[in-house]
């Protein structure tokens, strides 16, 4: 057996439907949630982020190639998230995103967006703050990059904040079957 193929054969992947509010490492100096208050696998890192106040999708593997590939820009491995909005946004609105927005670090890359059904998920704790007389909107929003808390600046740059942000899919893997707080290993 070659050494790749032992490797592979060795290769530990961790699909994860992260918590609201758990951080992306495996320690804390602050005692918040973190990952080891959930998974129990050594030696497995997360290929790439998801800010602590995003849910959803992900990665965590052993596999420094996979991790790098997931995680780096210039792969262009794309992302779907969930988003609920403040409000309804219009079609102008949604052709400024799918066309890429000039935030402060830079103009995004096109992406794709839709409206969508509000989806079947869990409950978050606490529940997103809701206003009596301004309605909520769910968007699918696919990108092929990253930037620091770029879906949440998008929102906003079009005039409707982020409320809720589910990662759904990285790559060809998703949160499908997999409960909030729970992995599985692929």
């Amino acid at each position: 057996m070659s050494e790749q193929q032992k490797a592979k054969s060795h290769r530990k992947i961790v699909l994860f439907n992260k918590p609201y509010m758990v951080l992306c490492q495996f320690s804390d100096a602050e005692k918040r949630q973190t990952l080891k208050d959930y998974i129990a696998i050594p030696q497995v890192y997360a290929a790439g982020r998801l800010d602590r106040d995003s849910e959803g999708l992900l990665i965590l593997t052993n596999d420094g190639k996979l991790q790098h590939e997931l995680a780096h820009p210039d792969n262009k491995v794309s992302k779907t998230y969930w988003v609920q909005v403040e409000g309804t946004p219009n079609d102008k609105a949604l052709r400024a995103i799918e066309q890429g927005l000039e935030l402060k670090d830079g103009l995004t890359k096109p992406a794709k967006v839709n409206i969508m059904p509000a989806p079947d998920v869990w409950e978050r704790d606490p529940p997103i703050r809701e206003r009596k007389h301004i309605p909520t909107t769910w968007l699918s929003i696919t990108l092929k990059e990253g930037k620091n808390r770029q879906v949440r600046r998008m929102t906003a740059h079009i005039g409707h904040p982020t409320l809720r942000l589910i990662r759904y899919r990285v790559g060809s893997w998703t949160i499908d079957g997999i409960n909030n707080g729970e992995f599985v290993v692929i």
